[in-house]
């Protein structure tokens, strides 16, 4: 891979060992995919921000480095609300050493705005290159944004957030954002069934580029929880929807193709009842906590219900948040249900995202059963 005479001088050490750390990692995955050279980025989010997730190996590794990140960067979910984590069930030790990996990314200039969903806060241009790792942003940000990111791990996000570079592979260039193999879909679908069609396309696809032929247009919040069960159950980076996302007419038909029927959706749903029903993954945004806040009216939860959101997002819909409130559900911000140790202590949890069936048994221990939202609010009334 190209270095320019800069990006060699920080190779070798010329400017501090951080980002002699971090320009190694990023010429080793160039070296990897076979990158031409560095291309600028204009955001970084940041995964492996949970001590769940990351342990003390992690938090060992993100407090060696001595630098500031030069461009915007902020972290996904953490394992706790960072106000509310005692109401969670999060122990004193968890949140100790959660709140010490905050403090770390804070002094490397990380925001501390903790989502999954940081197209809400500062959404790319369409072509603009990013270097996120969230999956579920990552296929936002690529099918719904026109924006370009691969599928970063965390190190390698922090990585170029720290040189404002990340290595020209992937998803960066034209010539591999084409469609590998067409979806038809034939029924109509609503709400969580979008995250039922992720969950089982993804897969049987992998990490391959889908075209989906629906018969309705998908609102963003559903085209997020396609992108967000297409990457949990695959590896789906991009996807496209003929006539709606915005580079689904850029490229040809692909002659690979395969049919999903309403019993393939029908797969995705089912269980029995739950002890804790959440919602949020990825984060709600404005118009689902007022679409919730609706189908609460006038109810009271007598299930335990979360409502998982950022916490910008939560200031901005806070008529929405005051109502959800009332009718006795937690709006929690900065987690998830899949990377905070408080899911562990329920058996089975019910859910509207494709994203959250595939990682809750794995990452939980705990049974989870898709349901659409309406649904999810009756069963947590009842």
């Amino acid at each position: 891979m190209h270095l320019t005479k800069e990006e060699e001088a920080i190779y070798n050490g010329e400017f501090g060992a951080t980002k002699q750390k971090a320009m190694e990692i990023l010429v080793a995955l160039g070296d990897i995919y076979g990158a031409e050279s560095l291309i600028e980025i204009e955001s970084a989010q940041i995964s492996g921000v949970s001590y769940k997730t990351i342990g003390d190996a992690g938090l060992e590794w993100i407090s060696s480095l001595d630098d500031r990140v030069k461009v915007p960067a902020i972290l996904n979910p953490a394992g706790m609300d960072r106000e509310k984590w005692s109401e969670m069930g999060v122990s004193e030790e968890f949140a100790a050493k959660q709140k010490e990996i905050l403090k770390v990314y804070e002094r490397l200039g990380v925001s501390l705005e903790c989502t999954c969903t940081p197209y809400y806060l500062n959404p790319p241009a369409f072509g603009a290159h990013l270097a996120w790792a969230e999956s579920s942003a990552v296929a936002y940000a690529n099918s719904v944004l026109g924006a370009r990111t691969n599928r970063e791990a965390g190190p390698s996000a922090l990585a170029a957030a720290l040189i404002g570079k990340t290595p020209c592979y992937g998803l960066h260039l034209d010539e591999n954002r084409a469609p590998e193999v067409l979806v038809r879909v034939d029924i109509e679908l609503h709400d969580a069934d979008y995250g039922a069609l992720g969950y089982a396309v993804g897969k049987i696809v992998g990490d391959k580029v889908p075209l989906f032929r629906l018969p309705l247009s998908p609102s963003k919040d559903e085209l997020k929880a396609l992108g967000a069960a297409l990457g949990a159950s695959g590896a789906v980076a991009l996807y496209h929807v003929k006539d709606v996302t915005p580079e689904s007419g850029n490229f040809d038909v692909p002659t690979e193709c395969i049919s999903v029927d309403s019993e393939d959706i029908k797969k995705a749903y089912g269980g029995n009842t739950p002890d804790l029903v959440a919602l949020g993954c990825p984060h709600c945004s404005g118009a689902e906590l007022s679409k919730i806040a609706d189908l609460l009216e006038g109810k009271k939860a007598r299930t335990e219900l979360w409502i998982c959101t950022s916490r910008r997002v939560r200031e901005q819909n806070k008529e929405a948040v005051t109502r959800i409130e009332q009718c006795g559900a937690k709006v929690i911000c900065d987690t998830c249900m899949v990377v905070s140790p408080a899911t562990e202590k329920f058996k089975r949890v019910m859910v509207n995202s494709g994203k959250a069936l595939q990682y809750l048994p794995s990452m939980c221990g705990v049974d989870a059963m898709l349901a659409n939202t309406e649904d999810c609010i009756k069963t947590a009334c009842d």
